[in-house]
């Protein structure tokens, strides 16, 4: 009985640390909005609903194509979850003046941020792009996908409305 009792505390005592990893906070990094102001990671907020980070540059075809894809259904995600996606761009400080005219060419509703000499790519690790990050109402990253193809914002999407409903992402 001792030897039960003792497996079971071990295990739940396994169970969360494990969910303690499991929940990573934003690294604190100084970046720029699109109009060239500092702007610290700390401050990704959005009145505890789901957050998505997507980490794209202009020369990056497929982040381009997720971004659109996702703009095609982004109000509706809004409307049903109050999500906001933060589109951070990679590109260095010669390219960072085309971002904005680049971003309203595509009709793009997303809160731009300027990451030119990749602080915040480094902190979170990011290699290769598009990198997007969901975070919940704790400001926690709690899921994250690398690449593209047609269809994968259906799957961010799923994973957007249980964040926003609280369930567990699997």
């Amino acid at each position: 009985m001792k030897k039960l009792i003792f497996s079971l505390i071990a295990v739940i005592c396994i169970s969360i640390n494990l969910n303690a990893q499991d929940a990573k906070k934003l690294p604190s990094v100084n970046i720029k909005t699109i109009d060239g102001k500092s702007f610290n990671t700390s401050d990704i907020k959005n009145n505890d609903k789901p957050i998505i980070i997507s980490f794209w540059a202009l020369w990056c075809k497929n982040c381009i194509k997720e971004l659109n894809a996702i703009k095609d259904v982004y109000e509706d995600w809004q409307d049903e979850t109050g999500v906001v996606l933060y589109a951070v761009s990679i590109d260095d400080a010669q390219r960072n003046a085309n971002v904005k005219s680049f971003a309203n060419s595509k009709e793009w509703e997303y809160e731009l941020l300027l990451d030119p000499n990749q602080d915040f790519k480094r902190a979170l690790n990011v290699g290769n792009i598009p990198h997007t990050f969901v975070l919940n109402s704790k400001g926690e990253i709690v899921w994250q996908h690398t690449s593209y193809f047609e269809g994968a914002e259906d799957e961010l999407y799923e994973v957007v409305k249980k964040v926003a409903t609280g369930k567990k992402i699997d």
